[in-house]
């Protein structure tokens, strides 16, 4: 299990309803083995806690964006600057496109915000209690879908669902090779990879199979 030198499993909360953060933060704080380091209510401020602490967990709101980007792209900020954090997701909905998309992103839970004190504290024991587990407390209908969406093709890997994201946005492979710091070579291949797990024959139509199963949201 990670943890400070305390023995304490460090959290930012990054959340906009100040209520809720107060509530979660004086619940986890009585944990013996837990501490809130930072909380903040945007996702560019929750971005500056993650660099700074380093935390253990990130429980993130789902609709928490950077400024003129998606909440994609705030997990992919907090997972560049803070790799080894675990981040959960809560939400009020628990959309399947968005879930599958947010895991396939690298995040480790999606927590409905009506869970109990206890569950959500015992998922976050969970994700940091090795380095593959992952946590979903959603409604059978949402993970009905998730399911049969992953049995519907070939499991794309977190890399390419990565840039599968960043083509939808109409992103060129140097773009894209810039975006993730690898090389456009190896953007190439992985698009070539998508291609052939989708059935696809060009961007644009692994974008639109990729959307029809849910593997990522349309973009606008």
């Amino acid at each position: 299990m990670q943890a400070d030198r305390g023995g304490l499993l460090r959290i930012v909360l990054i959340d906009d309803h100040t209520l809720l953060r107060e509530v979660v933060r004086e619940a986890l704080d009585t944990e013996p083995d837990m501490a809130v380091v930072g909380d903040a209510a945007s996702g560019a401020s929750g971005i500056l806690h993650c660099k700074n602490e380093q935390p253990d967990v990130v429980l993130l709101d789902v609709n928490m964006d950077v400024p003129g980007g998606s909440v994609i792209e705030t997990v992919h900020a907090i997972r560049s600057i803070s790799p080894h954090a675990r981040i959960l997701m809560v939400s009020m909905h628990d959309d399947p496109v968005l879930v599958r998309q947010l895991l396939d992103c690298g995040v480790r839970g999606y927590l409905n915000k009506s869970v109990s004190r206890l569950d959500l504290i015992s998922s976050i024991r969970a994700v940091c209690a090795d380095d593959i587990r992952i946590v979903l407390h959603v409604s059978a209908d949402a993970l009905t879908h998730i399911a049969s969406a992953s049995n519907e093709t070939e499991t794309l890997t977190r890399r390419e669902l990565e840039i599968l994201i960043l083509v939808s946005k109409a992103m060129s492979n140097r773009q894209i090779s810039r975006r993730l710091a690898i090389a456009e070579g190896t953007v190439k291949r992985h698009l070539g990879t998508i291609f052939t797990k989708l059935g696809a024959r060009s961007r644009l139509d692994a974008v639109n199979k990729a959307i029809s199963i849910g593997l990522i949201a349309r973009v606008g």
